[in-house]
């Protein structure tokens, strides 16, 4: 599935003076949760189970999400020398665990978790393109450009199982924009506050989900520029099964801007 490795990535050309520390804080926590796509594959592969060649599809796909991890981790110990990756990650894995042991998917079918699995990576595609936009520092623009690149192939990957997957369990548009929502909803979940959180804090602070996850929001919320939110809705909508360009597109790109410049404001004025 992929076309690159660790090799790929040209480490010679860091430069430091064009790290943006704010912009690291938030790289740091990516690389926790990337890193960590091998519980997430295992918890594909018991949910489709019945499925092997799909399963085959979700090993490569956690192989290459853990690869992100590492670049992005590589990255993070160039700009921050003083920041132990491993010891970091080990601290996540400690506080946050996936429910590895179901067996049939917390989305209710088969076909809700590829609705899931596709907005992740509507969220992800989007968002890696967006810090490869805002970046100075020409490795990490090499990286997110190639993870970017990755996410947005993985989404194909997901909508593709996910048509299969409505010819047998026929979840209905409104079921698909619930899911969809609901997973939209998570990205404020423990997962990504509290891998900000094991990344960037002390050993001795004290966890609060609330206070990690507006950190995590206020550094990324102004990175999207217009053309990344346009490219979300229309996976979103293409997801939900209407049409992915058009007014519905457009009326979705104004809200999201405005809600991502409303709360950027809000956050950057309260110091979160």
């Amino acid at each position: 599935m992929g076309n690159w490795t660790l090799d790929s990535i040209a480490w010679d050309r860091f430069d430091a003076a064009k790290v943006d520390p704010e912009i690291l804080r938030n790289i740091k926590a990516a690389a926790m949760v990337e890193r960590n796509g091998a519980d997430y594959g295992a918890y594909l592969a018991r949910v489709f189970a019945s499925d092997p060649a799909f399963v085959e599809d979700v090993n490569r796909w956690a192989i290459e999400e853990i690869q992100h991890g590492m670049a992005l981790g590589r990255w993070a110990q160039l700009a921050d020398p003083a920041w132990n990756f491993d010891a970091a990650f080990t601290r996540f894995r400690e506080g946050y665990q996936l429910p590895l042991e179901v067996t049939e998917s917390v989305r209710g079918s088969q076909a809700g978790e590829m609705m899931a699995r596709c907005i992740v990576e509507t969220g992800t595609s989007s968002y890696y393109s967006a810090l490869r936009d805002a970046s100075a520092e020409p490795v990490l623009k090499q990286i997110c450009a190639k993870i970017a690149a990755d996410e947005f192939r993985h989404y194909k990957l997901f909508y593709d199982h996910l048509r299969r997957c409505l010819e047998r369990d026929r979840l209905s548009r409104w079921s698909r924009l619930r899911i969809g929502w609901g997973r939209l909803a998570e990205s404020e979940d423990d997962e990504l506050a509290y891998a900000y959180f094991a990344a960037n804090e002390p050993a001795d602070a004290v966890y609060d989900r609330k206070r990690a996850m507006e950190a995590y929001a206020r550094r990324a919320f102004p990175l999207y520029r217009p053309t990344h939110v346009q490219r979300a809705m229309a996976m979103v909508l293409k997801a939900v099964g209407l049409e992915p360009q058009g007014r519905l597109n457009g009326l979705l790109t104004r809200a999201g801007l405005w809600f991502l410049r409303r709360r950027s404001t809000r956050l950057a004025a309260s110091g979160a």
